[in-house]
């Protein structure tokens, strides 16, 4: 089990897959979240996480003041646990947050949301391919500004984002690392 850090549900316990996923340690999340209130950019967002897993990340997020989340799980088991934790967390008063089963890539091609927090955790062996594919499909999604913030692997190679959007700055955490991207303004005309 892992919990929420802070915000209204601040304690509640989250679930955790039994097996497939790899929950972002309560260390990278309190420094992840520290930067990310600094700027206070949970307040009123609109969050997606992809390949959430458990959710914690966007349900952190909810409880730091977001005004809408939604997690998306392509394993069946693991978003059965994503829901269990959005109940959890929404009776603290946060944000209930929506799961979505299915694969990230086709989320984001047929998803019609705008968003401006997102939180990209995929597996550390998806290959770099496959994550700048799912950035090249968020890209029209984001609002102008937004913030992605992407968790690697540390042995990872740097992250290459597609032209829409750059590495604001990047913090290693043990063997994980955080890139924070930020949009260009590309799709600011929508």
């Amino acid at each position: 089990m892992t919990r929420i850090i802070g915000g209204l549900a601040g304690g509640v316990r989250l679930h955790v897959p039994v097996r497939g996923t790899r929950p972002t340690s309560e260390r990278v999340r309190e420094a992840m979240f520290g930067a990310l209130d600094a700027r206070s950019l949970c307040d009123g967002a609109r969050v997606l996480d992809l390949f959430a897993g458990s959710g914690a990340l966007g349900l952190e997020a909810a409880s730091r003041g977001a005004e809408s989340v939604v997690l998306v799980e392509r394993d069946r088991a693991a978003a059965k646990v994503a829901q269990r934790n959005a109940e959890s967390v929404a009776k603290s008063g946060a944000a209930h947050a929506l799961v979505e089963q299915v694969a990230a890539a086709p989320f984001l091609q047929r998803s019609g949301r705008s968003f401006d927090l997102v939180f990209i955790d995929p597996p550390y062996e998806l290959p770099d391919d496959e994550l700048t594919a799912a950035l090249i499909a968020l890209a029209p999604l984001l609002m102008h500004p937004a913030t992605v913030v992407v968790e690697r692997a540390r042995r990872a190679g740097p992250l290459d984002p597609p032209g829409d959007l750059e590495v604001e700055r990047t913090r290693d955490y043990g063997d994980t690392r955080l890139h924070f991207l930020t949009t260009t303004g590309a799709f600011a005309d929508r």
